[in-house]
């Protein structure tokens, strides 16, 4: 099957390529590399440097005929979202409508979009947040990963959307994807100090990235999920304080935490997806155990 990702060199994008490039798929990437790597690049995929929003991208799908979209690239960083919305938007909004429009222009059989489970959801009413919570979204990046989720109800392309819990694990950028762990893990490997916001009791619900891609390429292959929404993600819920000293005690550090007065209003106190939807549709569910995957997580900063 010929399958376009976009973003395919960034965090999850790249772990997407390496799963469908060993299932045996003919895969093609477009990323514009601006905060995905060359170094996550599959050599055995073929990797367009291009932006999702460039007249270029058409001559890719009349190129390849693709089969399948797995759609990632996005403007990932929340705080960046709410000191420029307009340049979330452009990227989030404007290049995800260029896809659609070519996805439906060359007849593409199905796409699947990686959309946000906390930032859609916003500030929880209950938890855990199935898919039919409601949608309140408290930064622009929650908006404009929405919108598209409308505009894509709207188009007639066959799709999925996929709502991303707190994904985390090698290759994420601890600088502008603002996971917990890899923020911590990072600072802690370079002898930083790490800052929890307010008490560190906000909780988070963590899903290793292979549990990711692989509940991503399960949708994909199911004939009955034309239009679903489905949240992927952890129900094992845990605080940022929790976290902070689980990478303290792996990492054998003594670096002291250092808490900060001011909590992000953009950022939801607590995240707890229901993934029961995932379960039943799909028979997914997270393998990967929190200290397999904090393990895995830490060797690879290690290393990097």
């Amino acid at each position: 099957m010929k399958i376009l990702v976009t973003g395919g060199a960034g965090f999850i994008g790249s772990h997407v390529v390496d799963l469908l490039i060993k299932k045996g798929h003919d895969i093609s990437i477009i990323d514009n590399l601006s905060t995905g790597k060359k170094e996550n690049l599959n050599k055995d995929a073929k990797f367009y440097k291009a932006d999702i929003k460039s007249k270029f991208v058409e001559g890719i799908f009349k190129k390849e005929k693709f089969d399948v979209i797995v759609h990632h690239a996005a403007q990932i960083n929340v705080r960046k979202s709410i000191l420029d919305p307009v340049f979330d938007a452009e990227n989030n909004i404007l290049g995800s409508l260029n896809i659609i429009a070519l996805s439906k222009k060359y007849n593409i059989k199905k796409m699947l979009y990686a959309s946000s489970g906390g930032a859609c959801y916003g500030e929880p009413v209950y938890l855990p947040c199935d898919e039919k919570h409601p949608v309140n979204p408290i930064c622009p990046y929650g908006v404009s990963k929405y919108a598209v989720e409308l505009y894509l109800n709207q188009s007639g392309v066959k799709h999925c959307i996929l709502r991303y819990g707190n994904v985390y694990g090698p290759r994420q950028d601890p600088l502008g994807e603002a996971g917990v762990i890899a923020m911590f893990t990072n600072k802690i490997m370079k002898n930083k100090i790490p800052v929890v916001f307010g008490d560190g009791k906000q909780t988070r619900s963590l899903c290793f990235v292979t549990d990711t891609v692989e509940g991503l390429k399960m949708l994909m292959f199911n004939d009955n999920t034309k239009g679903e929404v489905v949240n992927i993600g952890s129900s094992e819920e845990h605080s940022v304080l929790e976290f902070a000293e689980i990478v303290k005690k792996m990492t054998e550090s003594n670096s002291e935490i250092v808490f900060s007065e001011k909590l992000p209003e953009d950022d939801p106190i607590k995240r707890k997806p229901d993934i029961t939807k995932a379960k039943k549709l799909l028979g997914w569910e997270p393998k990967v155990s929190l200290s397999v995957g904090l393990t895995k997580t830490i060797d690879y900063f290690k290393q990097a």
